[in-house]
């Protein structure tokens, strides 16, 4: 959806996507928003309850079996096991995303890796799917009335243009982008406590062949799970950065993560969206936007 400020103001159900890497306050906006009349949608807690649900028990499950006490009870029906994912605590969807590399410190083979991988693009690209229903749900069954869509920082990568123009035709598509200064900070605090993440394959069969490479190893099943999902982080970071700015450019518009982090109640949210539709309108009518770039 495009806007000036007028119509901006006007628009009585607001529908806002939020994109960007983790970290950069998506769901703090969220958060904040639901207690503002905003109906949160999370897209992860969507993806874990929904389309990866079963997936994700079946994989307890299967290691519940290799204890002979609990097998005994889970064939005999005497326990039930079940998920229990939060919009804040999203732990069983990254336990079944899983890290790549030696089993023995809870690594995953690359043909493993892989087949969860391709499970989680379909189920995260259902589940942007899903979201023009929960924008009529939120408003028509919850009584909310506008509706925040919290996607995860994978959206950019899952090469799906039909879920772009989607999102772009009943949500205002908001990026926040990282100031070149606080990238290292991102990236830090990332690498301090590495999570499960999404790589599309290209991507990912490049990584591991130059993390091998580089750490003189011959076997996937060598890599420690951990250091490889530090080491690769920044690549993924500035391989997305391009990813998101593609999309924020025609669908878009575009905030920085420090004003995200000056966000104190809703007020404060319209006023920064406000700022960043004056902000392309201001660089679309500048003289020689529209014209190409000189050639050198």
């Amino acid at each position: 959806m495009h806007f000036d400020i007028e119509t901006f103001r006007a628009w009585k159900h607001r529908s806002v996507t939020l994109l960007g890497m983790s970290g950069v306050g998506k769901t703090y906006l969220s958060a904040l928003l639901r207690r503002n009349d905003w109906f949160h949608y999370s897209g992860d807690y969507r993806i874990g309850t929904r389309y990866l649900d079963e997936p994700i028990l079946d994989l307890i499950k299967s290691k519940a079996m290799e204890v002979p006490f609990l097998r005994d009870l889970l064939r005999r029906d005497w326990i039930a096991i079940q998920n229990k994912i939060a919009v804040d605590d999203l732990g069983p969807v990254l336990s079944f995303v899983g890290k790549l590399g030696d089993p023995d410190q809870g690594g995953l083979s690359l043909q493993e890796f892989n087949r969860r991988q391709a499970m989680y693009r379909q189920a995260e690209i259902q589940a942007m799917l899903d979201v023009p229903a929960f924008i009529d749900k939120a408003r028509h069954i919850y009584g909310y009335s506008h509706f925040v869509n919290d996607v995860g920082g994978s959206l950019c990568e899952l090469d799906e243009p039909s879920v772009i123009d989607l999102l772009a035709r009943h949500t205002l598509i908001l990026y926040i982008r990282v100031p070149q200064q606080d990238e290292i900070k991102l990236i830090r605090r990332a690498q301090a406590d590495p999570k499960p993440l999404y790589f599309r394959p290209a991507f990912l069969k490049s990584a591991v062949k130059d993390y091998l490479a580089e750490h003189a190893l011959d076997y996937v099943a060598d890599i420690d799970p951990d250091d490889f999902t530090r080491w690769v982080f920044p690549r993924l970071f500035h391989s997305r950065v391009p990813r998101y700015e593609a999309i924020a450019r025609p669908h878009g518009y575009v905030v920085e993560s420090p004003e995200v982090a000056a966000v104190r109640d809703e007020r404060d949210f319209l006023d920064l969206i406000e700022t960043a539709i004056a902000r392309k309108t201001s660089a679309a009518d500048a003289p020689g936007a529209d014209e190409p770039a000189a050639e050198g």
